[in-house]
């Protein structure tokens, strides 16, 4: 494992302390409940060694994208799925800031967990306010920052904070950094990436810079389709970025200059739409034979059997994004298996990086069988391409 450098909440006795933990609780939600809590779980270790520790907390995170205050972004079922998890009440205050919160702050015991309300409420947290960061530093005597999945964002609670309180990482954000960090810089080998998702576009740097550390580059998802159009092949009604071509085409010749490995899919299973009436014909076709009229939406079984050779044979396996068009049911076969194969691999690291891919293991209830599954599918990703996270720069080195 590669060492890490910042200092974290080890190297602090919180005792007495008030803290401001930043996690990220921006979690799907679905009538009016959390649909998935991997996010919540992932920051409890952090909370409960302050709060053993004798700390009193105030966690603050965002919710959604809300354009001010918007009772449909409340963190309200957060609240109400942490007190089952914590296995006690905890109290939701109804802002992040303010005399009203500044006084329940102020009645803080040690072992307490309050919540604040939804961060972006307030415009000026992803301006990176200064001001307003005061405003929230005020009452609280250390800041912890856990929320890997928003340290690439430059905001208030994940910048500015950390240079008003004493600043320290928490165990989830010291694990992510460590288990990401190790792959990029002392892999076990082969080496294996799988890179899906819809767009080359979003994933061309991340793409770059895993070049020269792996063995193996496999693409998957609708991404996959541009480097087939780049190759020639026909991709009929698929989403497909043919501005892109050209740099998926000169993504293979740096894979193959570099002597590495490329994968892309050799057969597919095209649909005439993407949607539960197309899944009814869908029909698995070779890649040089993909029909006008249809539209790829998934690996086929020959590209499946080529992943998981590859995926056997692996030390190392990072996977980020589906293979295909996930959320519907008959489109979700090559990213199940991919995530099947991993958890058969119990000799390799295999991490997990964000987004629907944590989705797809958790649903499969194989995530406890992955090395690391990441909290960060943005984080971890601008974290691979070498790029610096905000919310990891503000905090001091150890």
């Amino acid at each position: 494992m590669t060492s890490f450098r910042k200092r974290t909440i080890r190297d602090v006795d919180p005792s007495g302390k008030k803290v401001f933990v930043r996690v990220d609780f921006n979690v799907p939600l679905e009538n009016g409940k959390v649909a998935d809590d991997t996010r919540i779980r992932a920051a409890l270790p952090t909370i409960k060694s302050l709060t053993e520790r004798g700390a009193a907390v105030a966690l603050c995170s965002h919710l959604g994208r809300p354009k001010g205050v918007d009772p449909g972004h409340s963190l309200a079922p957060v609240a109400a799925r942490l007190g089952e998890l914590l296995g006690k009440k905890i109290a939701l205050l109804s802002d992040c800031i303010g005399p009203q919160v500044q006084a329940a702050i102020g009645r803080l015991r040690r072992g307490d967990v309050v919540l604040l309300e939804n961060v972006r409420f307030h415009p000026e947290e992803e301006k990176n306010d200064p001001a307003f960061a005061k405003e929230l530093a005020k009452g609280f005597d250390l800041y912890v920052n856990d929320a890997f999945g928003a340290a690439h964002r430059a905001h208030a609670s994940t910048a500015a904070i950390a240079t008003i309180l004493p600043a320290y990482a928490g165990l989830l954000m010291e694990k992510e950094l460590t288990a990401l960090g190790s792959i990029l810089s002392e892999p076990k080998r082969p080496f294996v990436a799988i890179i899906g998702g819809a767009k080359v576009s979003s994933k061309i740097d991340v793409l770059r810079s895993l070049i020269p550390k792996v063995d193996t580059l496999a693409v998957g998802g609708g991404m996959a389709n541009t480097f087939l159009l780049a190759t020639g092949r026909k991709v009929g009604l698929s989403l497909v970025e043919e501005d892109r071509a050209g740099e998926a085409a000169r993504i293979i010749e740096q894979v193959e200059g570099d002597r590495k490995r490329i994968l892309l899919p050799v057969d597919v299973l095209a649909a005439p739409s993407v949607d539960e009436e197309g899944a009814q014909r869908a029909v698995t076709y070779d890649v040089d034979d993909v029909p006008d009229g249809m539209a790829i939406v998934d690996i086929g079984p020959r590209t499946v059997a080529q992943y998981r050779d590859a995926i056997r044979e692996a030390r190392t396996v990072f996977w980020n994004g589906p293979v295909g068009v996930f959320e519907i049911d008959a489109f979700a076969n090559g990213t199940r298996q991919i995530a099947q194969f991993m958890a058969n691999n119990p000799g390799a690291t295999t991490v997990v990086g964000g987004g629907e891919s944590v989705q797809a293991v958790t649903e499969a209830g194989l995530a406890d069988r992955m090395s690391h599954v990441s909290t960060g599918g943005g984080a971890s990703l601008e974290f691979l391409e070498g790029k610096t996270l905000p919310g990891v720069e503000a905090i001091p080195d150890a």
